[in-house]
Parts: structure tokens; sequence; C-alpha cells
């Protein structure tokens, strides 16, 4: 399909589960709600066969379940796992941004509340000060996988040296 999978990269092991295009779509359509085929075809105004292939490619991968709901005629409804639930946060970074880059005319169509009651844009923190990550704030460094393949350019040079 692709050779993401190849890639000694986390972000292109991500890309090949959820980087077509539709994937996000869809599992934005799980997590508000919509679980039913005929419902995410028509919310969406996918092709049945297209929405097929990425459903099949996502309870392959691990990130949504297939639950019957219905014996005659027989009928599943597509629900996340952890992992698709893990997904959330980020489609919620990038809707964030979809927000600030790229809005819609009318402004953004959804707004976020936290189970606190507020209404919030997601952001990104570091789990020990608290501070905002962002392009600025970060650097990469290679960790223990960091090997020498295609996409690993810069992580693998610096792979092997002390601290890295």
């Amino acid at each position: 399909m692709n050779r993401f999978g190849e890639m000694h990269c986390s972000i292109a092991q991500a890309v090949g589960v959820i980087g077509e295009p539709w994937t996000p779509l869809i599992l934005r359509d799980l997590f508000l709600g919509l679980c039913r085929f005929d419902d995410l075809a028509e919310d969406l105004g996918i092709s049945r066969n297209l929405l097929t292939r990425r459903l099949e490619h996502l309870v392959a991968a691990g990130v949504v379940e297939k639950r019957p709901y219905q014996e005659r005629p027989p009928r599943h409804e597509y629900v996340l796992t952890r992992a698709g639930r893990d997904i959330v946060p980020a489609l919620m970074t990038l809707m964030a941004w979809g927000d600030r880059w790229a809005t819609p005319p009318g402004g953004p169509p959804a707004l976020l509340v936290h189970s606190c009651g507020e209404q919030f844009t997601p952001v990104v923190t570091c789990p020990h000060c608290g501070g905002e990550v962002t392009a600025d704030t970060v650097t990469a460094v290679a960790g223990p996988g960091a090997a020498q393949g295609p996409g690993t350019m810069v992580l693998a040079a610096g792979a092997g040296e002390p601290g890295a």
C-alpha cells in the first residue's frame, strides 16, 4: 500500500495507519458517536467501497473494532478501541490548528468542552514543567530505536553518540 511501514520512524508508522485523508474524518465521526456504516457513509459523503476499505484497514490496525448489532440481515457498528481513543487528542490538536490557520467561513464548526465544563482549545504541554510544547521549545534526540533506514537520516546520524 505504501512504504511508511518500512520507515523506522513513529510518525511514518502512524501515517501508515491513519494518514489517508478520509481516516481522520472517519475517526472523528466515530468519536462523535456515528458508529453505523450507513451513517458514516452519509455524513462523510464517501463511497461505500472506499469506506469499507478504510474501516477494514482500521480494524486490522487495531484502531477500530467491528461489532455485530443485528443478525438478520447481518449489521455491524464500528467503535474506537483504546488505540483509537488514544488518537483523539491528536485529532483535537489538528482541529485546533485548522481553527487557527484554515478556519471555514463563519468560524470553527465545533467547540470543545472539557469534563470540567469549560470550553478549551487543545494545547500540548510538557508533563514535567507544564510548559507549552512548540517547535521552538522542543529538541528531538535519537531514541533507543534510532536506526539507519528510510526516513531516519537525521536521528540515526546521532544514534550511538553519548547522550543519544
